[in-house]
């Protein structure tokens, strides 16, 4: 049971020396007790203490990992139902599922391009989470292998017990995720579970046999579970997922504190999949199994992950410097723009798909966009001036030329005062006319 902030208080030193970052051991405790910072911030706690403590200061939502040859797909480790409030940690995994009565070719084909999709968005690598393996009478075993012949992603082993054990003994120094348990083979699957050492997806058809299921498998000594809810339907795994997360994180549930895994690929249908797994995205889902793999579709539900994922406090950025865009030369000009990566982006897509040749200095404006920076006073002429001559950008031309947002105008005269020795120019006011207004202004 999770301890209170004043029981917490009572196994601190309570000394108040602020090392935490807290002005008192007392209002370190209150954030402690609301899963809001970790017990190792405070350096002097004893270790009697801090096992004690250990309960309180672990996320509601048990983190789980999956583990194959250098890749992971983890679930759980969150600490809030809406992601204002702080933030979700864990982005959802997207597993593609095979059939073991599948031919090898057919598995292969499947798989391959699922392991080799990489695709970037504002300077993220996304990628799919991995494999879903389920029995259907054929040679489980022999599908296994199909897939690791061409991809080394994490498995997730759908199948029953006595199946199960041979795929597992093929991936011996892995850690795949196995299910589904339920109130008939719970026993015969967590056999399984503990004698390989792998996380097991509990399945049940409401909330009361989900809690009595965990409660079995924990009395078994198995800590790393993933919940299956029974429903399919949109309306239906909405609200088991709902509820179980909010008895997890308001009601401290340990019975139902652990990552989920939802099926869209059981709809049948590959545009009610899709549907389905966009709603798996955003309620909570740390595990998605789908039947079929689009690179289009694929691209639009990892997108949605990644803006669900991100802080919403802190605004996406890439790295301030300069950027080569098309191999510059030393008779090309230089652009301006911010450290935001929609608004990075957005310039260096525009110049790359033209093959207008330009450098591109991208000032620190702590990951604003170029109005809101300005705006802040966090793009000025100063700012760009310390900027470029931190970055060395007169090294880089002969022809020294720099462009300014057109939204900035009004930074010009001043940019030209900062930087006497540069011809100052106004681009335009959108990334999309820039390749315009390289041809015919530049």
């Amino acid at each position: 049971m999770a301890l209170t902030g004043i029981q917490i208080y009572k196994l601190l030193p309570q000394t108040n020396c602020k090392e935490c970052g807290f002005p008192t051991c007392l209002a370190f405790a209150m954030k402690l007790a609301a899963k809001q910072v970790e017990l190792s911030l405070c350096p002097y706690v004893s270790e009697e203490s801090a096992a004690q403590l250990a309960e309180a200061s672990a996320p509601p939502v048990r983190p789980i990992t999956i583990k194959a040859d250098g890749h992971e797909a983890k679930g759980g480790n969150e600490v809030v139902l809406f992601r204002h409030n702080k933030k979700f940690f864990t982005e959802p995994g997207l597993f593609i599922r095979v059939y073991d009565d599948q031919s090898a070719e057919e598995i292969k084909s499947k798989v391959k391009p699922v392991s080799d999709y990489v695709v970037d968005y504002v300077g993220m690598d996304l990628s799919m989470g991995g494999i879903a393996v389920q029995a259907r009478g054929g040679d489980f075993s022999a599908a296994i292998k199909s897939v690791r012949e061409v991809s080394s992603l994490p498995l997730i082993l759908i199948a029953p017990p006595e199946v199960l054990k041979g795929g597992l003994e093929e991936l011996k120094d892995e850690t795949p995720l196995i299910g589904k348990a339920d109130s008939e083979n719970w026993e015969a699957m967590a056999a399984l579970a503990k004698e390989f050492n792998v996380p097991l997806a509990v399945e049940a058809g409401n909330i009361d046999e989900m809690m009595d299921l965990s409660e079995k498998l924990e009395g078994k000594g198995l800590k790393d579970l993933v919940l299956a809810p029974r429903q399919k339907t949109l309306a239906g795994s909405l609200t088991a997922n709902t509820i179980m997360r909010r008895m997890a994180i308001k009601e401290n549930c340990r019975l139902l504190g652990f990552p989920f895994i939802n099926f869209p690929g059981d709809s049948g249908d590959p545009v009610r999949e899709v549907t389905l797994a966009m709603q798996a995205i955003g309620k909570y889902s740390s595990f998605i199994v789908m039947d079929n793999f689009d690179p289009a579709v694929a691209y639009a539900l990892l997108v949605l992950r990644a803006n669900i994922y991100t802080d919403p406090q802190e605004p996406i950025q890439v790295t301030p410097g300069i950027y080569e865009i098309n191999d510059p030369g030393p008779e090309d000009p230089f652009l301006v723009t911010t450290n935001f990566s929609i608004t990075y982006f957005s310039v260096a897509n525009e110049m790359e798909s033209m093959g207008i040749p330009a450098w591109l200095l991208v000032t620190d404006s702590e990951g604003m966009s170029v109005l809101t920076a300005w705006a802040a006073g966090k793009f000025d002429a100063e700012i760009i001036a310390k900027d470029a001559k931190r970055f060395k950008a007169d090294e880089k031309v002969t022809k020294k030329r720099i462009v300014l947002p057109g939204h900035t105008a009004v930074l010009s005269g001043e940019l030209e005062e900062e930087m006497p020795d540069w011809e100052v120019k106004v681009g335009p006011k959108e990334a999309v006319d820039l390749p315009t207004y390289m041809k015919e202004v530049l």
